[in-house]
């Protein structure tokens, strides 16, 4: 290792976090208040089936926990669906040797398809212009392919809008190359409690499900040992936390593989956050009253401080806003970083913080003790740049060694 700035991925609390998330659903489902009945089990006399299947969500190289090595181990914890944003994510890992079915939610009416095809891909299909392209392309490569069918209830992107379902489905629907495996939709507002939108865009999508139920023949649809009927999910982390009630055959969890619950939901799932983010003190400086520190001297001294450098900066993916709002650790104490973030470095105000030395360990996202503020977590970051936890563990730059525990 030459660099001193490294990304630490503990494979052993991403498959806990998988199995605790496997646990909850159980938990959830065994729980009968926790039972709802879905448009998809009108008639049965019954909730659904008891426990959703978890498909596990590696797109943008793994939320920038590295998608090689983190979709080896979430196969090898049980995964028995990937899902990523493109064919070339999935490609990537079919060549880092995934076995299992992998999900392309991205859109494809403008993609080369081949790689479906070549890398056994199960697209989605969320326009009528794609659903002639794969379908196009299946006759071509004289195959008859498994697909997601999106429905659009109200996010306003990829999707088969919900209302127009009669007039736009049934040519998908007649494609005798394409075979429907799944039906689901994504929600906007799930990270809102606040917003009623997401139950309209529930109910939206339960009309839609009959809809496509009448299109595909009355029990199609329905529960039974015999029926062949398109699996149904919409739930990412938020919405799995939110309500049981979208849970369905599936759910999407991204971030809460990756230990992380989205704001500003809580849980009492058992997550560990999966990735640490750390570096070395590479010099140590000293400020007299009135000078100031890095581009722009932002940040001026009124009285002697100390200050540490620390190579990462904003290549490595560490925001601009970070100067000023947030810490970082060393010695197991806070320190807050002053000046502007620069490509490369970064400062930190270490007075009072007795011998600090080149080689000193710096956490940047991660734990340094055992106490509770002994922790930088990336919700705490993003909510002191006013983002969100997303974006902090996935603009993690590439020049950024990933090393597996």
């Amino acid at each position: 290792m030459i660099r001193s700035t490294v990304a630490h991925v503990d494979l052993a609390a991403l498959q806990a976090n998988f199995k605790a998330i496997q646990n909850f659903l159980a938990a959830g489902t065994a729980d009968p208040s926790h039972l709802r009945r879905s448009a998809a089990s009108v008639g049965q006399g019954g909730p659904r089936r008891p426990v959703p299947q978890v498909i596990a969500v590696v797109k943008a190289n793994a939320y920038g926990h590295g998608a090689e090595r983190v979709a080896l181990a979430l196969e090898a914890a049980g995964a028995g669906l990937l899902a990523c944003a493109d064919i070339e994510e999935g490609i990537v890992l079919r060549r880092a040797g995934v076995r299992a079915p992998i999900l392309v939610f991205g859109a494809l009416s403008v993609s080369d398809l081949g790689g479906v095809f070549e890398f056994s891909l199960t697209p989605t299909i969320s326009s009528p212009a794609a659903a002639r392209a794969v379908q196009a392309a299946a006759a071509k490569h004289s195959k008859t392919l498994g697909y997601h069918l999106k429905i659009d209830t109200g996010m306003n992107r990829l999707g088969f809008r919900h209302d127009n379902l009669r007039r736009t489905l049934p040519e998908l629907l007649g494609s005798p190359n394409l075979r429907l495996e799944a039906v689901f939709t994504h929600f906007a507002t799930a990270d809102d409690p606040e917003r009623t939108f997401f139950n309209e865009q529930r109910e939206h999508f339960e009309t839609a499900l009959k809809t496509v139920e009448e299109l595909r023949g009355r029990d199609s649809l329905r529960v039974s040992k015999t029926s062949t009927r398109p699996l149904i999910h919409a739930a990412n982390s938020a919405a799995t936390l939110r309500d049981s009630r979208v849970w369905y055959d599936m759910v999407r969890p991204g971030l809460l593989l990756y230990g992380i619950v989205p704001s500003p939901m809580a849980t009492t799932i058992p997550l560990t956050p999966v990735m640490s983010l750390t570096s070395r003190v590479v010099a140590v400086k000293g400020l007299r009253p009135g000078e100031g520190v890095g581009y722009g001297l932002r940040f001026h001294a009124d009285t002697p401080v100390t200050t540490a450098v620390i190579p990462a900066g904003y290549a490595d993916g560490i925001d601009l806003r970070v100067s000023g709002r947030c810490h970082v650790l060393i010695r197991g104490r806070r320190v807050p970083i002053v000046g502007a973030v620069s490509m490369d470095m970064m400062t930190v105000d270490v007075t009072g913080l007795d011998d600090v030395s080149p080689g000193d360990e710096v956490v940047i996202i991660g734990r340094q003790g055992n106490e509770s503020w002994q922790q930088i977590d990336a919700r705490e970051m993003a909510a002191a740049i006013g983002t969100i936890p997303y974006e902090i563990v996935c603009r993690i730059g590439a020049r950024i060694e990933r090393q597996y525990d």
